[in-house]
């Protein structure tokens, strides 16, 4: 039986092969890098889309129960009754208490993208609209305010 004997140049990898292998890890990240660096903020604006959405239902849930708007966003997470809401108009309209079947929320959070309370209107035309208070503009070119 004969045995190999290996010298020190076949143990070890030589310099052109590390180089190249630190290339093709260098394109594989300038490939790879750019399609994952948005989403953190990719994330954040799933939240905030899925977060106004669910505002937005249990706002009209609000509305279809007692009939009046909620005076404030914060009566969406009380579990007893406001006195009174809004009408269409945003004037002041009395809640009957049988009908409320709240609390419609858990919790109030705030907007996920620019971390500040969300904005709720309270007067005419737009009563019970609510919306992100984020500056600027989504990943779609839309404004955060306009969702």
């Amino acid at each position: 039986m004969r045995r190999l004997r290996f010298t020190r140049a076949h143990r070890a990898f030589t310099l052109v092969e590390l180089l190249i292998v630190i290339i093709i890890i260098a394109v594989l990240a300038a490939i790879v890098i750019p399609k994952f660096a948005d989403s953190g903020l990719r994330s954040k604006e799933a939240a905030l889309k899925a977060d106004l959405r669910l505002m937005r239902n249990t706002i009209e849930l609000f509305h279809h129960d007692t009939g009046a708007w909620p005076a404030a966003i914060s009566d969406l997470d009380v579990t007893t009754a406001p006195a009174t809401g809004l009408d269409s108009g945003g004037g002041s309209k009395a809640i009957t208490a049988a009908n409320f079947r709240g609390p419609y929320l858990h919790s109030l959070e705030n907007d996920p993208v620019g971390g500040a309370a969300f904005n709720y209107d309270t007067g005419s035309p737009t009563v019970g609209k609510v919306w992100s208070s984020a500056p600027g503009t989504a990943l779609d070119g839309t404004n955060y305010s306009d969702w």
